[in-house]
C-alpha cells in the first residue's frame, strides 16, 4: 500500500516554526508532524506538548536518527541552514529549509551538489508565498497578458526590530534585512518573469552597532528592458507591497509575503478600462507549501521550486552586497 502521508520532524523550536509553519503543516491532509527537536530535552518536551506533537528529541542528531521521520523542516538561523540540511539529507531525509537557503551562493552550491548525490530525496527552499492563491493568480494574470508585456516589478518590505539579541540583528550568523526579507523582494520578479537578472546594483545602510544592513535597496536588470526595484528594512515602519507594471496595466499585491492564514487576500488588476479588485479565498500559505512538498515526495515527482532556484536567488543577494561595497553594477 502506498504511503498516504509524509511524517515530519521539526529541527529546533524556532518561532516561525512554532507559530506559523508547524500549524500550517498540521493542517495538510498529506502530512503528519510526528517529532520535534531542540538542543535540550526540556525545550523539546515543552514545544511538543504545546503543539500536540507525539515525540520530542533533546538533540538535532536524535531527530535525524528517528526512523519514523520522513521529512525535516529546518528553520534554524541562516548560518546553520546548509550544515543541518546536508546532515538531514545524509540521514536519508527529505528537507524543507527556510529561506535564505544559506549565507551565500557558494554555500548554496555545496548544498545543491550534495542533494544531487541523493536524487531520491526532495530538498526545497521554503518560499511559501509562491503557493498562495494570490500569487498563483498574479502570475497567471502576468503570463496571460492581462497587463500587456510585464516590464517592471516594484516591491517594498519592512519591519521595525532593534533587539540586538534577535537572530535577525546578528551579523555573524547571517542577520540583516537583505537576507531576512530582501530575499523575497529578489525572488518576486524572478518568479514573475521566469528568468534571472543579468546584473544588479545595490545601496545599503548598516546599523553602526549591530553591523547588519538595516535598509537595503536594489535595482535588477533583466532581459528585454525588464527590471525590478526593491527596498527592504529592519528599522522602518512595517509595510509590504508588490506591484507588477506592464505595457497595458498593472497588478498590485497587497500583502505579498505575510498573507494571513485566516483572512481572504486581495490583489488589484488595473488597466485603462477598469480597476478590478480580486478577492482570493482564505488559505494558509504554509499549508499550501506543505501540500506541494508532500505531494512531490508521495508521487515521486520533482519539487516545484528546485534548489537551483535557491542558488540563483543567493547569487543576486551576493551581487547586491558586492555592489553596496563597490558602488557599481555587478554582473550576476
Amino acid at each position: 500500500m502506498t504511503q498516504q502521508k509524509v511524517r515530519w520532524g521539526i529541527i529546533s523550536t524556532a518561532k516561525i516554526g512554532m507559530t506559523k509553519v508547524i500549524p500550517g503543516i498540521k493542517k495538510s491532509e498529506f502530512c503528519d508532524v510526528v517529532a520535534i527537536s531542540s538542543r535540550n530535552q526540556s525545550a523539546a518536551d515543552e514545544a511538543a506538548k504545546k503543539l500536540g506533537i507525539p515525540r520530542a528529541h533533546g538533540s538535532y542528531e536524535a531527530l535525524l536518527a528517528d526512523p519514523a521521520v520522513d521529512a525535516i523542516y529546518n528553520p534554524l538561523p541562516n548560518h546553520l541552514h546548509v550544515e543541518w540540511t546536508i546532515k538531514a539529507i545524509e540521514a536519508g531525509k527529505h528537507v524543507l529549509c527556510e529561506k535564505p537557503v544559506g549565507l551565500g551562493a557558494t554555500e548554496a552550491e555545496q548544498l545543491l551538489a550534495v542533494s544531487k548525490k541523493h536524487p531520491q530525496l526532495r530538498v526545497m527552499e521554503a518560499f511559501m508565498y509562491r503557493f498562495h492563491p494570490q500569487w498563483v493568480k498574479a502570475k497567471e494574470l502576468v503570463k496571460s497578458g492581462a497587463i500587456g508585456e510585464a516590464k517592471m516589478v516594484q516591491s517594498f518590505f519592512s519591519y521595525y526590530n532593534v533587539d540586538p539579541n534577535n537572530v535577525r540583528n546578528q551579523a555573524d550568523i547571517g542577520g540583516g534585512g537583505l537576507m531576512d526579507i530582501g530575499c523575497y523582494c529578489i525572488s518576486f520578479p524572478r518568479f514573475l518573469f521566469s528568468e534571472e537578472p543579468t546584473r544588479a546594483v545595490g545601496l545599503l545602510d548598516f546599523d553602526p552597532v549591530m553591523k547588519t544592513d538595516r535598509i537595503a535597496s536594489g535595482l535588477l536588470d533583466f532581459s528585454g528592458g525588464k527590471s525590478a526595484t526593491f527596498t527592504c528594512s529592519t528599522q522602518l515602519m512595517p509595510y509590504q507591497r508588490c506591484i507588477v507594471f506592464g505595457t497595458e496595466g498593472y497588478v498590485e499585491i497587497e500583502i505579498p509575503a505575510n498573507a494571513p492564514p485566516d483572512t481572504p487576500c486581495r490583489i488589484w488588476l488595473v488597466t485603462k478600462e477598469k480597476k478590478e479588485e480580486i478577492m482570493l479565498p482564505v488559505a494558509d500559505q504554509y499549508t499550501c507549501q506543505a501540500d506541494v512538498f508532500a505531494k512531490a515526495i508521495l508521487d515521486n515527482k520533482p519539487v516545484p521550486t528546485p534548489l537551483e532556484d535557491a542558488v540563483n536567488n543567493m547569487k543576486v543577494i551576493d551581487a547586491i552586497f558586492e555592489s553596496g561595497k563597490s558602488k557599481s553594477w555587478v554582473t550576476i
